[in-house]
């Protein structure tokens, strides 16, 4: 693993993955407040480290699908090449 997985993707790329995943999580219901706490993690997340993988973690692989499905190519492949990086086999990057 190279530094890649550290690095953070450009501003507009992290902004855009922010945005989809809280889309996403506004999809859910939200009776015990599940989806607050997660949209509350997310809003105010800084573009830092490793922090637009930690957004990505937070879903599970169908969750995943359905976030790169949303994302621009470009946005979509910071995000693969971090995955790589990290050392996730190919058949669990659902970014690619």
């Amino acid at each position: 693993m190279s530094k890649l997985y550290y690095t953070p993707p450009e501003e507009k790329q992290f902004n855009e993955l922010k945005e989809k995943a809280i889309e996403i999580w506004k999809t859910y219901d939200n009776e015990f407040g599940y989806v607050d706490e997660k949209v509350d993690r997310i809003k105010d997340i800084l573009n830092v480290g490793d922090n637009s993988m930690r957004i990505c973690a937070m879903f599970d692989i169908s969750n995943q699908r359905k976030l790169a499905m949303k994302l621009s190519d470009e946005t979509r492949k910071a995000v693969s090449d971090r995955i790589i990086d990290g050392g996730t086999p190919d058949e669990y990057n659902v970014f690619k």
